[in-house]
């Protein structure tokens, strides 16, 4: 359910493709589609490898966090 509540919610984002710029990158050559195309994969990289990181970082966080109260928890118990 939940995932299609995100669907849903992002659907507006596919809307959003300027007239304009497709019609100028659809009249490039197909040298500059593909400097196009090399573009955007450059802009979209530092963001996913920082979500990436961070996300890595967050369940790493976490993981290390459980482990520690779970050998509270066993010290508790065998007190």
């Amino acid at each position: 359910m939940l995932g299609g509540v995100l669907c849903l919610w992002a659907a507006p984002v596919f809307a959003q493709g300027c007239a304009m710029c497709y019609s100028t990158a659809s009249a490039t050559s197909k040298d500059g589609q593909k400097a196009i195309s090399r573009g955007v994969a450059v802009l979209v990289a530092p963001p996913l490898g920082v979500m990436t990181l961070g996300v890595g970082l967050a369940f790493r966080y976490g993981r290390k966090r459980d482990q520690e109260q779970d050998r509270e928890n066993d010290r508790r118990d065998n007190s």
